[in-house]
């Protein structure tokens, strides 16, 4: 599997096999740190991290990622760069390109990902736009799988929002990879119809299954991946808060809910969680709205279900695999 020179800005890019052999990869490079095998062979390379939404994992994964392959990082936060201010997209990727020998971007639209691609002369890969997670996803199918021991067949449902990034990429790389996605939300919060129409044509290829679902009983029954993700993304507006926690809090992860998926049943979440008040972002909120938890229960977060810390290990591993891969090592 050759993917040198590839860009990697969301799975709708690559075939079941091209993602299979990345997560494949992933264990590989998993593997060689847990036993303490160097990998370090891309010395010499640089790569610039360009984060106009901030993260904790996905830098930290970035930069763990590149110093284990023996490369070195310049980090570009969102006041460290002229991007789309003071220069273009396509300037700013054009110099890049001439500096580091791939780009990774994590911001808004998914259109400023793909500009930076189109002209960087390099990889560029996606950290998080508003549409696509695929670095995400790709940490989600290895747990799944290190978990389970397969991935075809696993039904994962997604509650909460599934509009955006996470309800997106799983809607896809479920459809692509065999397994059964269900979107279990309220009906306006539901996926674009184009991108679902999309999804079944996967779908119909893999032997997978796309279910669109208001019914949290019906829609979680027999699960064996019950996944969420905060009801309000970095960005937005503090005027949706009000909205998504009365349209949204019947799909909040609970106890019954994984009860009714099943004991073999697994919690995922893509992180950072509200399910207590120990941020400060979550006791605002908290004690304006009155909750404690929002979209899961500490019960679950705090449970063996949970394997939201194997999860957020696995984006490193995941994120190795895509920069070895795409720049040859």
């Amino acid at each position: 599997m050759n993917l040198k020179g590839r860009s990697f800005l969301t799975l709708k890019d690559f075939t079941p096999e091209e993602i299979v052999y990345l997560i494949d990869l992933a264990a590989e490079y998993k593997d060689k740190k847990k036993n303490g095998v160097r990998h370090d062979t891309l010395r010499g390379k640089n790569i610039a991290l360009i984060f106009e939404k901030t993260s904790t994992r996905t830098r930290c994964s970035f930069e763990v990622a590149a110093h284990d392959l023996g490369m070195g990082t310049t980090y570009l936060d969102p006041s460290g760069s002229q991007i789309g201010k003071k220069e273009s997209i396509a300037d700013t990727a054009r110099v890049l390109g001439r500096m580091y020998e791939g780009i990774e971007y994590r911001g808004f639209e998914q259109s400023i990902v793909e500009e930076l691609a189109k002209h960087a002369g390099v990889p560029v890969w996606n950290g998080l736009t508003n549409e696509y997670h695929p670095t995400q996803m790709l940490a989600d199918m290895l747990t799944i799988r290190e978990h389970f021991g397969f991935l075809k067949g696993i039904r994962l449902t997604y509650m909460g929002d599934a509009r955006y990034n996470m309800g997106n990429s799983l809607m896809i790389v479920c459809a692509k990879l065999g397994m059964h996605f269900t979107a279990c939300t309220a009906k306006e919060y539901f996926p674009d119809d184009t991108l679902v129409e999309l999804c079944r044509t996967y779908a119909a290829e893999s032997g997978a299954s796309i279910t669109l679902t208001e019914d949290v009983d019906a829609g979680t029954k027999g699960a064996d991946v019950i996944y969420t993700d905060v009801w309000v993304s970095m960005g937005e507006p503090e005027a949706v808060w009000a909205e998504r926690i009365q349209k949204l809090s019947p799909y909040k992860v609970t106890k019954d809910v994984m009860d009714n998926a099943g004991e073999k049943a697994v919690f995922l979440h893509c992180l950072p969680a509200f399910h207590d008040l120990k941020t400060k972002i979550g006791r605002e909120q908290g004690e304006k709205y009155g909750f404690t938890e929002l979209e899961v229960t500490d019960e679950v977060f705090e449970s063996e279900q949970s394997l939201v810390f194997d999860e957020a290990e696995n984006r490193m591993h995941t994120i190795k695999a895509v920069i070895a891969a795409t720049l040859g090592a």
